[in-house]
C-alpha cells in the first residue's frame, strides 16, 4: 500500500556526541536525498548549524531549533506534514518520538510515523521491556534487573553477584555503561548511568 504522503519531518541529529554521532548525520543526510529523489517535501528540524543534514540544499526547509516535544509540535503546527522521521537523529530525537507519542501530537495532527514504529523504539529503548520481548521468543538473555536508583542497584548486583555490567536505558552508542567488578565500581559507574538515564540494567 503506498501511503499519500507529500511533505514530512525528520528530526535531525543535533549536536554530534556518544549516541548522536555523525553516522546519524550521514544516514539523516541521504534519509533527506531520497526523499527529494521521491517527490517528498522535506522540513528538518536540526539545531546544529555544522552538520551535513543543515547544508543548503540538502532539505526543502531548516528548523534551528531544539529537538523537542514542545518546538516539533509548533512546527507540526505550522507544517502540517502527513509522516514525521525519527531514526535519524540518534538519541534525542527518539526520546523526542516517545514523547510527542505519549503526548497524543501524532494522533492529533493525523501523522503517519515512517520507519520504526514508536512502540518497537520504547520496546527497545526500555531495558527491561526489550529483556521480555526477548523471552516471549525464547532468546535466552543474561540474568538481569532493572533499577532506578543506586539501593536498587545494590541490591541486584549482590543477588546477582560480580562481576556485572551496568547498561544505561535510553542510551545509544554504550553512553553510561560498563563492568564492574565490586561495589565501589558499581556505585561510581551508577551514578554516572543515571545522569543519562532514569533507568539502569544490572547484569
Amino acid at each position: 500500500m503506498k501511503l499519500n504522503i507529500k511533505k514530512v519531518i525528520v528530526l535531525g541529529s543535533g549536536a554530534l556526541k556518544i549516541g548522536e554521532a555523525g553516522e546519524f548525520d550521514y544516514s539523516g543526510s541521504q534519509a533527506l536525498k531520497a526523499l527529494r529523489e521521491e517527490g517528498i517535501e522535506t522540513i528538518l528540524i536540526n539545531p546544529n548549524i555544522a552538520t551535513v543534514q543543515t547544508t543548503e540544499g540538502i532539505a526543502d526547509k531548516i528548523y534551528f531549533l531544539p529537538v523537542t516535544p514542545f518546538f516539533v509540535e509548533k512546527v507540526i503546527q505550522k507544517e502540517r506534514p502527513q509522516g514525521i522521521l525519527l531514526a535519524f537523529g540518534g538519541q534525542t530525537a527518539l526520546n523526542c518520538g516517545i514523547g510527542l507519542f505519549k503526548l497524543g501530537v501524532f494522533e492529533k495532527y493525523n501523522i503517519q510515523v515512517i520507519g520504526t514504529p514508536v512502540q518497537a523504539i520504547m520496546d527497545t529503548e526500555d531495558r527491561e521491556l526489550f529483556v521480555e520481548k526477548l523471552n516471549e521468543i525464547h532468546v535466552d538473555t543474561p540474568k538481569s534487573h532493572a533499577v532506578n536508583n543506586i539501593k536498587e542497584a545494590k541490591i541486584a548486583a549482590q543477588d546477582l553477584g560480580f562481576p556485572v555490567i551496568v547498561r544505561a536505558a535510553y542510551a545509544l552508542g554504550g553512553l553510561g555503561s560498563g563492568f564492574c567488578a565490586n561495589m565501589e565500581e558499581l556505585e561510581t559507574l551508577v551514578s554516572k548511568s543515571f545522569t543519562y538515564s532514569d533507568q539502569v540494567l544490572v547484569e
